[in-house]
Order: structure tokens, then sequence, then C-alpha cells
């Protein structure tokens, strides 16, 4: 099983100067229409297809989440990275919609093309 992180403790080390990468599980979409500023798209169902490319770290702290604490998207997206090799990774289980909740920002629009 994952580890969890929950939302003040994220906060804490989005502000800080080592941030942990976040990584958000649903379906491009709903990543679209809101997501945590500087977070990923990498959908739990294409985690095996997505991640080498998306995350070519595997010691770097990621932060995996998806809308609520119902959702399981997170969980499965979390323990296949993992089974992947990345050693460092979490769930912040509250999900977006604890995030939103608590007035904090969020962003909208396709994912940035991360530069090689």
């Amino acid at each position: 099983m994952t580890q969890t992180i929950d939302r003040e403790t994220l906060r804490a080390k989005l502000d800080s100067r080592h941030k942990p990468v976040l990584v958000e599980s649903l379906p491009a979409p709903y990543y679209q229409q809101a997501h945590l500023p500087g977070a990923l798209n990498i959908p739990h169902d294409s985690v095996d297809a997505l991640a080498a490319g998306l995350l070519p770290d595997k010691s770097a702290e990621i932060v995996v989440y998806c809308a609520s604490i119902t959702c399981r998207n997170s969980d499965y997206a979390a323990n296949r990275l993992s089974a992947l090799g990345y050693q460092n990774v979490r769930t912040y289980a509250g999900g977006k919609a604890d995030w939103i909740d608590a007035g904090l920002p969020v962003e909208s629009g396709a994912p940035a093309r991360r530069s090689a």
C-alpha cells in the first residue's frame, strides 16, 4: 500500500524548494477542466505507457491524486508507479475536491509539454 499525504503537508512541500512531482490520475477532460498547479496528467489506465516519458527520475518524490476521497484512480496509479520501480510515491487521498474545497488555486487547460 502506498503512503498518503494530507493537504497541509502537500501545501508545505509545494511551497518549499524541493517540490514533489504532482500527477493527476484522471482522464484528460477532467484534468483540462481543473488540476493542481503544475500537475502532470497520467490517467490511471495509461501509467505503463506514459510514466517513463513523463517521469524519468524514479527516485523523485511523486504525489498522485484524483477527484476525491472516494476515487480510487490515484491508488491504482500509485501502485503501478511503485511496481514500475518508482521509489518515493504517495497519494493525496483528498484529491482535487479537498484542494478546491479549501479554496486553493487550480489551473485549467491541456498539460504543458516538457522539453527534453
